[in-house]
């Protein structure tokens, strides 16, 4: 696919990630919303790149940081447009989104809403940060030390494997009473 190749493509593309961000229903980074471009369509980075560049221009899209983190939304002028231009999206790609998005969707969820990073102060001492992100909002950070990149890393990745267990039982010691 040409970036110069015919309107109706380009269009096609454009209403494609509109349908993609109203089905979400809430903002979704870059990243994520490529992967979930990509699971139903061919697309190239840049291309991409570019259908969101005039998405925000024309005003269908805002862009927000929250988090470190860059978001995208759909506007309520790209929803009243998405409803006139829904039509143009071929019936397969529409089927392939909403038959493939649901499991998308939750590896989507799933992969975002727990986080853990560690950074390195020195050789010795490392900060590591787990989180557990809903709706886009902190409701759980925790940051603690490490004494070796070896820890932070056994860290993470426990957090990673294991949140859905740890985080109940750190709630329930900060919620014990003596």
């Amino acid at each position: 696919m040409k970036l110069t190749s015919d309107s109706e493509t380009l269009a096609e593309n454009k209403v494609l990630i509109l349908y993609i961000l109203d089905k979400i229903g809430k903002p979704i980074s870059n990243d994520s919303l490529l992967n979930l471009v990509l699971a139903v369509t061919d697309m190239n980075y840049f291309y991409f790149q570019q259908f969101l560049l005039d998405l925000l221009e024309t005003g269908y899209i805002i862009n927000y940081s929250k988090d470190e983190h860059n978001l995208y939304k759909i506007t309520d002028f790209g929803k009243e447009t998405l409803a006139l231009t829904q039509d143009i999206l071929p019936g397969i790609i529409k089927l392939r989104v909403d038959s493939n998005f649901k499991n998308e969707l939750d590896n989507f969820e799933n992969e975002h809403s727990i986080i853990a990073e560690y950074i390195p102060k020195s050789e010795n001492n490392y900060t590591v940060t787990c989180k557990i992100i809903e709706d886009n909002d902190t409701i759980f950070e925790l940051k603690t030390f490490a004494g070796s990149r070896q820890q932070a890393k056994e860290i993470v990745d426990n957090w990673n494997n294991n949140a859905n267990i740890m985080y109940p039982a750190i709630l329930d010691i900060l919620t014990k009473k003596n």
